[in-house]
């Protein structure tokens, strides 16, 4: 017998022997009721002899064990979508919003530096995205991303949870060669301890891509790329054998070269490959810096015909020397790009989206509880100078809407220009660690089918706009 005050979620119940196990909603949140007591499940015992427990991390894992299909899977082939969820209260939209679409979803995903900023953890992402499957009875398969990692401790910890996705994020090892007069670029070159050898490996060849299609390197490419990527590409190494040692029975590696200054090259792309190949490296996917503003939060800008051009490039040599996925990175809300991708990469993509759902959730706010969105935006605005440091954005305040002419009923005009989203977007951590995080979970709950609508239909337009329309099948 569920206890009074308590609200099944109906897609939830699952009959296992003698015990019901069913995920319900009462006035402390969400809880797993067992209708008796189950072997490695913590939880406090009812009247009618049930157990209620709390979603925690030690029950998450225990429920894997009995439902196998909520443990975290490695990318199936085809196409990935990542599914950032800064809430944890966001997976019951996203897998609403797949539908039949034709991608494997991560729907744990999230950085070390968005823990930092949400204080949350590997292990709370993970919890939330197993409830949160099981809360929608999905059984078609997820991963685990632990994303931008940046130290090969935090990737073998994650390893530990069950993780099935590791993104290495080696930007602390590029170098900014772009800065450098082209002799100093010459002369780092020269004093890297295998410079002999990618002379010879890489000097005077013809590197074959599909179509006819080759690439060649001069003494200033080689140069170039050698000096520029030789350490991310000694990182990758060191983290990709310190999870081989750890999970022997195989993992999705993604390699994130995004975060720089200027587009990766056709060029250092394959420098990269090669030389993670040389290492035995096996890649499921790599993110390049691609061309255009690739901000959070808004619209790609730049000229599609170069982005095509290039993209063209990246994934002849991902098919030649891999092969593995193009990773999109910041692919919140480029919906320009979507087909593009869909067109060109053939399948070989993984699109990563975060804080285009705590805008959703922002806009429940709005529609509900603005007071509480005005809270909001008046936080972020004041964070903003400092919490914009890590993030590449074109925001100017001076073009925001004056928050105190609109009226309520006009606040989802904030959510629709540019600037405020990106103001709103990179004060997330700010708004989620103060007393206005809980508030905001709050109405969330309260609006819970609508939140969970409207991620439905946002990142719903996400994957309709990735559809392949030339594979001849139906996406969705």
């Amino acid at each position: 017998m569920i206890p009074n005050q308590h609200e099944v979620y109906p897609a939830s119940v699952h009959n296992v022997g003698q015990t019901v196990f069913a995920l319900v909603r009462g006035p402390d949140g969400r809880r797993l009721f067992l209708s008796s007591p189950v072997p490695g499940f913590a939880g406090d015992p009812l009247p009618s002899g049930g157990v209620l427990c709390p979603v925690s991390f030690a029950n998450a894992r225990a429920l894997t064990k009995v439902f196998p299909w909520l443990s975290p899977q490695r990318v199936s082939s085809g196409p990935g979508f990542g599914f950032g969820d800064r809430l944890g209260l966001a997976t019951p939209g996203h897998i609403r919003a797949l539908r039949e679409a034709k991608v494997f979803p991560v729907l744990a995903q999230q950085s070390v530096r968005e823990n930092a900023r949400t204080g949350r953890t590997f292990e709370d992402v993970l919890v939330h995205a197993i409830f949160g499957a099981f809360q929608e009875a999905y059984q078609g398969g997820f991963g685990a991303d632990a994303d931008h990692l940046k130290e090969v401790e935090d990737a073998l910890h994650a390893a530990d949870l069950g993780y099935t996705f590791f993104t290495c994020d080696p930007s602390d090892h590029v170098v900014a060669v772009e800065r450098l007069p082209l002799a100093e670029v010459a002369k780092r070159f020269r004093s890297l301890p295998d410079a002999d050898r990618l002379c010879r490996e890489y000097l005077g060849r013809e590197f074959i891509l599909g179509g006819g299609g080759a690439l060649r390197f001069t003494e200033q490419d080689l140069a170039r790329a050698g000096v520029k990527y030789g350490g991310a590409v000694a990182f990758a190494v060191e983290m990709y054998r310190a999870l081989v040692a750890r999970l022997p029975q195989g993992f999705d590696f993604e390699l994130s070269v995004d975060e720089t200054e200027t587009p990766t090259t056709p060029l250092e792309h394959l420098f990269i490959a090669l030389e993670l190949r040389r290492h035995d490296v096996a890649l499921a996917s790599l993110a390049p810096r691609f061309p255009g503003a690739m901000e959070k939060a808004v619209e790609w800008r730049g000229d599609p015909v170069h982005f095509r051009r290039e993209l063209r490039a990246h994934v002849a040599i991902a098919r030649a020397f891999g092969p593995y996925r193009l990773s999109l990175h910041s692919g919140s809300d480029k919906f320009s790009l979507y087909p593009i991708l869909a067109e060109e990469a053939d399948g070989l993509w993984h699109v990563k989206t975060a804080g285009t759902s705590y805008l959703v959730a922002l806009e429940v706010a709005a529609r509900f509880a603005p007071p509480l969105f005005r809270k909001i935006v008046r936080l972020s605005l004041d964070r903003f100078p400092k919490d914009r440091k890590s993030y590449h954005l074109s925001a100017d305040l001076r073009r925001l809407p004056v928050l105190e002419t609109l009226p309520d009923a006009r606040l989802l005009e904030l959510l629709g220009q540019d600037d405020a989203r990106q103001v709103l977007h990179v004060a997330f951590g700010s708004v989620l660690k103060s007393p206005l995080g809980e508030e905001l979970r709050r109405v969330l709950s309260e609006h819970e089918e609508e939140h969970y609508e409207a991620l439905a239909q946002h990142l719903g337009r996400h994957l309709e706009l990735l559809e392949d329309k030339d594979d001849g099948q139906p996406f969705r």
